[in-house]
C-alpha cells in the first residue's frame, strides 16, 4: 500500500483484518502483547501499549484476547500486593521513596521484571488498564469479578502517587505530565464504577482535575507538564479517550489547534524538537488525533488520518512505529540505528490504534 489517494475500501478493510492477526500473532500464551517482535528492548509487554491494543482488541470482538491482557495485568499487580501496601504506608509515614522502587511500566512475557535500565517508574499504564478493562466489560457485558481485587489494588496505588513526578509516555521526561493525570484520572474514575472497595478513587480522580485545569492549562490551552507550556501529542488523549476534558471544551480545541500548527500535518511527531529515531512521524499518533477527530465531529479530517496510516503499511501489511519521511532531528536517525537496529515494526500500537480509528469510522472485520 502506498499512497494516501491510491487506497481503496477494500485496502482499508484489509489492512484492518490483518492488523487484528498481527496483534494476535504477538500475544503471549500468558496474555502479554509484546510491543514488537523485531526490537529486541520492546520484546516486553507494557500496560500502557497493553491497554490500547486490548482496548482494540475488545472493539474488534476479540474478547478472549483482552481479558487474557487483563489476567496478565491482574497477576502482576496482585503479586506485588505487599510492594504496593509498603509503598503507601512508607509514603504515608513521609519516608522517601527512590523511583525505581515503584511499580515497573513494563515486564517480560511471564511477569518477570527486566534488569535492562530504563525508564520504569511510569503511572500512565495503572490507570489504563483499569480504564480499558471497564470499557470492555460495558461493550460485552462481562464480569469484572476475576480482577476486581486488582483493580483496588491499582486505585490504591494510583491514589496514593497519582501527583508524583514520574516519566511521560515517551519515558524521557521525569515530572508531572498532563497526560499522565488523564490516565491516572481515567482509572480512578473507572476503578470507583467498578467496586466500592476503591473508596479514595473518586476523592483523588476530583483533585487531578482540579490540578490540571488550575496547573495544566497554560496560554488557553493543554501543558504537557503542569506549569511547563510545552505541546506533546499525548496531550490529546486527555480528550479521547480518557475524558478528562470533553472533545468540545475550548481549552482542547485550542490545543489541538496548537498540535496541527506544530507537529501534526498527516503524520504526527510526539513533540517538537523529537530525535528518537530522528523524530519521524508515529502513526499510533495520527490514529489517535484521528479518533479526536471523529469525536469532534471532524469526519473527513478522521478519514484522512486513517488513509495516512494506512499508506504507510509495508507490502505485508506491518505498520512500523514511525516512519522517516519527515524528521524533526535528521542527523539523530543513524545514531539510533546503529545503537539498537531499525525502527520497530511491527508496532502492535499502532495497529491498535489503526484498528480502533478503522472500527469508530465504520469500518467492518467481516
Amino acid at each position: 500500500m502506498t499512497g494516501a489517494d491510491a487506497l481503496r475500501p477494500d485496502d482499508l478493510a484489509r489492512l484492518l483484518r490483518r492488523s487484528v492477526d498481527v496483534i494476535r500473532e504477538n500475544q503471549d500464551e500468558g496474555g502479554a502483547y509484546l510491543a514488537s517482535p523485531s526490537l529486541p528492548t520492546y520484546r516486553f509487554s507494557w500496560f500502557r501499549d497493553g491497554a490500547f491494543i486490548a482496548d482494540a482488541m475488545s472493539r474488534a470482538g476479540q474478547a478472549e484476547s483482552a481479558e487474557a491482557f487483563f489476567r496478565w495485568c491482574a497477576d502482576i499487580v496482585i503479586a506485588r500486593g505487599d510492594r504496593i501496601e509498603s509503598l503507601i504506608a512508607r509514603h504515608r509515614a513521609g519516608e522517601a521513596i527512590d523511583r525505581d522502587e515503584h511499580l515497573r511500566c513494563r515486564y517480560r512475557p511471564d511477569g518477570s521484571e527486566g534488569d535492562m535500565p530504563w525508564s520504569n517508574f511510569q503511572l500512565d499504564g495503572y490507570g489504563m488498564w483499569i480504564w480499558a478493562l471497564g470499557a470492555h466489560a460495558s461493550r460485552h457485558a462481562r464480569s469484572v469479578e476475576p480482577f476486581a481485587d486488582a483493580v483496588v489494588l491499582s486505585a490504591r496505588y494510583l491514589a496514593e502517587f497519582w501527583d508524583e513526578p514520574c516519566f511521560d509516555w515517551w519515558e524521557e521526561r521525569f515530572g508531572c505530565h498532563t497526560a499522565t493525570l488523564a490516565a491516572v484520572h481515567a482509572g480512578l474514575v473507572t476503578a470507583g464504577e467498578l467496586d466500592s472497595r476503591a473508596a479514595d478513587a473518586a476523592e483523588a480522580a476530583n483533585r487531578i482535575a482540579a490540578t490540571v485545569w488550575a496547573e495544566g492549562v497554560v496560554d488557553g490551552r493543554l501543558a504537557g507538564e503542569l506549569g511547563d507550556p510545552r505541546i506533546d501529542a499525548s496531550l490529546v488523549a486527555c480528550s479521547t479517550p480518557f475524558r478528562l476534558l470533553d472533545p468540545d471544551e475550548p481549552v482542547v480545541e485550542a490545543t489541538v489547534r496548537a498540535l496541527e500548527a506544530e507537529i501534526a500535518h498527516g503524520g504526527v511527531h510526539r513533540y517538537p524538537g523529537d530525535s528518537y529515531y530522528g523524530g519521524g512521524e508515529w502513526l499510533l499518533l495520527a490514529a489517535l488525533l484521528g479518533w479526536h477527530y471523529a469525536e469532534a465531529g471532524r469526519r473527513d479530517d478522521a478519514w484522512a488520518q486513517l488513509a495516512w496510516v494506512a499508506a504507510q503499511a509495508n507490502e505485508a501489511g506491518d505498520l512500523p512505529e514511525q516512519v522517516e519521511s519527515h524528521l524533526e532531528t535528521p542527523s539523530a536517525l543513524d545514531d539510533w540505528v546503529r545503537k539498537w537496529g531499525p525502527s520497530a515494526s511491527p508496532l502492535l500500537w499502532s495497529h491498535a490504534m489503526f484498528v480502533t480509528l478503522a472500527l469508530d469510522l465504520g469500518l467492518s472485520l467481516e
